[in-house]
Formats: structure tokens, C-alpha cells, sequence
């Protein structure tokens, strides 16, 4: 078969997967179609030749294959034909009851010594009670259907050997059986699909909400960290200007200068973070929403802020901080920015603050320790402050602590665990 002919069957193979959903939606809604349409081909199929020409063995086949059977009247021959081919109706709903009624049946027209061709209905119904029925019952069948293949050995043996006769019997009765069995298994194992498809089809909906739920928490935890630090720095600036303008007026001026460079920057980071919840087709952003995430380098300009606010800060580091991860980096910066903001808020005119950031192989620690008054944060920072800063370190299996420093003043201290994920670095 050469490419172009594979290629051809293509649009064959979806018409007929077409044609087999019609048939078995059609099926669903109307399944007395389809078994009346069974029981209606088996009695023309086989039925209708016992009728015109006879039963009994009057065929035209080879003379020690005439044997010779009872020869029926017309109406039992029609009794016993309807008891085979009428419970072909209900083979699906009542699969077992079908399969013992034809059974019995069977049973009862070869103890007369009869022989029908309607008696494929019984090898119909055992491949009904393979596929619908209940697979505890199919011993059961199987025992049945051996005794009466076994009966009609016997009544055949004049022609045949017994054991060829019931070669052929249980073969025919193993063909059926597994043919059930095949189709029942090919259904359950599509059902499966199906059910698996429709789950991961929830879960990936699933993961898309718990993406957008993330991401906004994200977003929202940004925003925070952004508005909060810059409006303390603006507030704490305007406040300095309001008392510096009467007296010396160029520190008024400047703190001006300062509060436009804050608000403006604010302004900026604002729209970066913002700019992830825009839709695509708005095109990338420009300008200052392509400025790239705040590391560690940045937090020298944020002290510088800070010190313009009125507050001495003194600020180290230890180790390799400028090679940390992005995140990391990023993660540091955010805890600093809201642990300087908690000082502004709280702190005295004479307040000092001491940064540390020390890097170790396996950790990052980052410790703000002021000499302002050892005020706890009030309800509003813990719930969208600590609580921030917490989320943020325990996204690199860190934790915070925050508390009074010992030597008075207020202290935080973040650790973050910077061992990735296999242990190797």
C-alpha cells in the first residue's frame, strides 16, 4: 500500500466514524430498533428455510448428513422457532434471562429428536450475555452451553464422531463467547479514554484557574510591595519638605525633586507588573514595562530612598549575592523594600538601620535591624506585610521572623534555602 493510498483512506476513515456515532447515538435513542432488527434477520436468515422447504434434515446436503429427525408440525415448528428468536429482543436488557430462555428451549427441541437452523439463536444470546451481562453469570452460561453442546453430539453421533461433533459445537460456542468478551473489553477500554479525556480536560481547567488565582496573587503581592514602600517614601519626603520649606527652601525644593522621582518610579513598576495581565493582542509592552525585575543591585538605590526620607541606613553583603537566581534576587529585594517601608512607618528621627544580606552555599540570610522604638507592626502589615514576606521566602523553603531586637529597636530576619531541587548546586 503506497503513501498516497494511506493518505486517501483519511477522509473514508472519518465518514465511517461518522456513520458509527450516528448509528449509536441512534441506538441510545431507540434501542428496540436494533433488536428487533436482530430478531427480524435471524428468522429470515434461518427461520423462513425451515418454513418453505421442512425441517428435520431435509436438506440437500450429502446423504449421511440427511439424518433423520423427527419431522415437525408446522405449528410446533413455529412454537419452537419463537421460543428461540423472540427473546432475541431483550438480549440486552435481560441478557440472562434471553440466554435461559433459548437455552431451555434448545434443550427441549433436540430431546425431541428436532433439528432447526433458527439454532444460532442460542450462540446470539451467549455473545449478548458476554457483552451486556454480568461476568459472574458467564460460568454459569458456559456450563449450560457445554451440556447442551454435549446433548447434541450424541443426537448427531450417526452421522459423526461424538468428539468431532463436539470439537466443532464448543469451538463455534468459544468463538462467540470470546467475540462478547473482545467487544466488551474494546468498550470498556474506550469508556476509559473517554472518562480519562473528560478528567484531564477538568484538571487542565483546573490548573488554568489555580494559574490565574497564582498569577493575581502575584500580582497583587507586587502591587503591595510597590505602592506600599514608595507611598511611606513620599509621605515621610512630603512631611520633610512641609517643615523644610519654611526653614531652609531649597530642602524643600529637593524634597519636591524626590518625591517626583519616587512617584514616578512607582509609576513604572506599576505598569510592568500591570502589564502581564493585558491581553496579547495588545501588542508587548514599551518603555518603562520592559525594564527588567529589581535584584540585589537595586537595593542601593533603594536605601538611597530611603536615606533621602531621613533615616541612616548602613547596608553590607557577604558572598556571591550578584550571581543568585532572578527569583532569588528578586524574593530579597521585596522583603528588604517591606521591612525598610515597616521602619519608615515606625521610626524616630534619630532611627539607624543595619542591612546584612550574607550568602552562604546553602542559604541566603537577610537581617534589617533598626533603633527605632521596638513597635510591632499594627493589624493592617501583618495581615499584607509579614505575611508577604513570608509567602515570598517560603517559595525557597525560608522562613521569617520578626520581633523586638535585643538591644531595643525592631528586627526581621529572612532566611532562604538555596539548595535546588536534587541537591546539586
Amino acid at each position: 500500500m503506497t503513501t498516497d493510498d494511506i493518505s486517501g483512506m483519511g477522509p473514508l476513515v472519518a465518514r465511517l466514524s461518522r456513520g458509527g456515532q450516528r448509528l449509536r447515538q441512534a441506538d441510545r435513542n431507540r434501542p428496540w430498533v436494533l433488536d428487533t432488527a436482530v430478531a427480524v434477520l435471524v428468522f429470515l436468515m434461518f427461520c423462513l428455510a425451515d418454513l418453505l422447504h421442512g425441517g428435520g434434515g431435509d436438506g440437500d446436503g450429502p446423504r449421511r448428513f440427511r439424518l433423520v429427525f423427527t419431522q415437525l408440525p408446522l405449528a410446533g415448528m413455529l412454537a419452537l422457532q419463537a421460543g428461540l428468536v423472540l427473546p432475541l429482543l431483550w438480549r440486552r436488557r435481560r441478557p440472562l434471562a434471553a440466554f435461559g430462555v433459548i437455552a431451555a428451549v434448545f434443550v427441549v427441541q433436540w430431546s425431541l429428536n428436532a433439528v432447526l437452523r433458527a439454532d444460532i439463536a442460542l450462540f446470539v444470546a451467549l455473545y449478548s450475555l458476554a457483552l451486556h451481562g454480568r461476568l459472574k453469570q458467564l460460568p454459569w452460561a458456559c456450563a449450560a452451553m457445554a451440556g447442551a453442546m454435549v446433548l447434541v453430539a450424541l443426537r448427531v453421533s450417526a452421522a459423526m464422531s461424538v468428539w468431532d461433533a463436539l470439537f466443532f459445537l464448543l469451538s463455534t460456542t468459544t468463538a462467540a463467547l470470546a467475540l462478547g468478551l473482545m467487544v466488551r473489553i474494546r468498550r470498556a477500554q474506550l469508556a476509559g479514554l473517554r472518562e480519562r479525556a473528560a478528567r484531564l480536560e477538568i484538571e487542565r481547567d483546573q490548573r488554568s484557574r489555580l494559574a490565574a488565582v497564582t498569577e493575581r496573587t502575584r500580582v497583587a503581592r507586587e502591587m503591595h510591595d510597590i505602592v506600599g514602600h514608595n507611598l511611606s517614601v513620599i509621605i515621610t519626603l512630603a512631611d520633610a519638605g512641609a517643615y523644610a520649606s519654611d526653614l531652609a527652601p531649597e530642602r524643600g525644593k529637593e524634597a519636591l525633586q524626590l518625591i517626583g522621582d519616587t512617584g514616578r518610579q512607582a509609576l513604572g513598576e506599576l505598569r510592568r507588573v500591570l502589564g502581564v495581565l493585558r491581553e496579547a493582542a495588545d501588542g508587548p509592552p514599551a518603555g518603562p514595562e520592559l525594564s527588567p525585575q529589581p535584584g540585589i543591585a537595586d537595593i542601593d538605590a533603594l536605601c538611597a530612598k530611603v536615606r533621602a526620607a531621613g533615616l541612616e541606613v548602613v547596608y553590607r553583603t557577604s558572598g556571591d549575592v550578584d550571581a543568585l537566581d532572578n527569583g532569588v534576587q528578586l524574593t530579597a529585594y521585596r522583603i528588604v523594600q517591606e521591612a525598610l517601608t515597616n521602619t519608615l512607618k515606625h521610626a524616630d528621627a534619630d532611627t539607624r538601620v543595619h542591612l546584612a544580606i550574607i550568602e552562604t552555599d546553602t542559604r541566603l540570610t537577610i537581617r534589617v535591624q533598626d533603633t527605632g522604638p521596638a513597635t510591632p507592626p499594627g493589624p493592617h502589615e501583618e495581615g499584607h506585610g509579614l505575611v508577604g514576606m513570608r509567602e515570598r521566602a517560603a517559595l525557597y523553603g525560608g522562613t521569617v521572623s520578626a520581633g523586638p531586637a535585643g538591644g531595643g529597636g525592631w528586627s526581621v530576619e529572612a532566611v532562604l534555602d538555596l539548595t535546588p531541587q536534587g541537591g546539586v548546586r
